[in-house]
């Protein structure tokens, strides 16, 4: 623990985000999972409206280019991959989304935080796959 500072980041990075679950929680009754946040945006009539979402959605997408500007180093470049790749990816974590009823927000730092046996039990699975998929990608296929 010679070098604290590489683990304030992190830190800090997860206190925002129990943050920000818990305002959402207590301001609205909403659960952050950004699986069912997105999908209520394609939905006619969202349940819970449509304001919040585009809100709570655009900080998703905009914190990352705010942090950039003030903290250059915290978000390192790194070598663009191959649109077919990226799309791929994308489409399975979709999918994987949407057959575990939710994502690794809703379920991870949601469900887990509220002592749910589904989303510990889904949790488990996120992460295990996520290791398995790691090994296969940087062990047998090399990439």
């Amino acid at each position: 623990m010679d070098n604290l500072y590489v683990y304030l980041p992190p830190l800090f990075g997860g206190f925002l985000i129990g943050c920000s679950v818990l305002i959402l929680m207590v301001s609205i009754g909403r659960i952050a999972g950004i699986s069912g946040i997105s999908s209520g945006l394609l939905e006619k009539s969202a349940q819970g409206g449509i304001s919040w979402r585009i809100s709570f959605l655009s900080g998703l997408i905009i914190g990352p280019f705010i942090l950039q500007i003030f903290i250059p180093a915290t978000l390192p470049f790194r070598d663009e991959l191959p649109l077919s790749l990226i799309l791929i990816s994308g489409l399975l974590v979709g999918f994987g989304s949407h057959l575990g009823s939710g994502c690794t927000s809703g379920h991870g730092v949601c469900g887990v935080g509220r002592l749910s046996i589904r989303s510990i039990a889904a949790t488990c699975l996120f992460m295990l796959t996520g290791a398995i998929t790691i090994y296969i990608v940087r062990h047998i296929l090399g990439a």
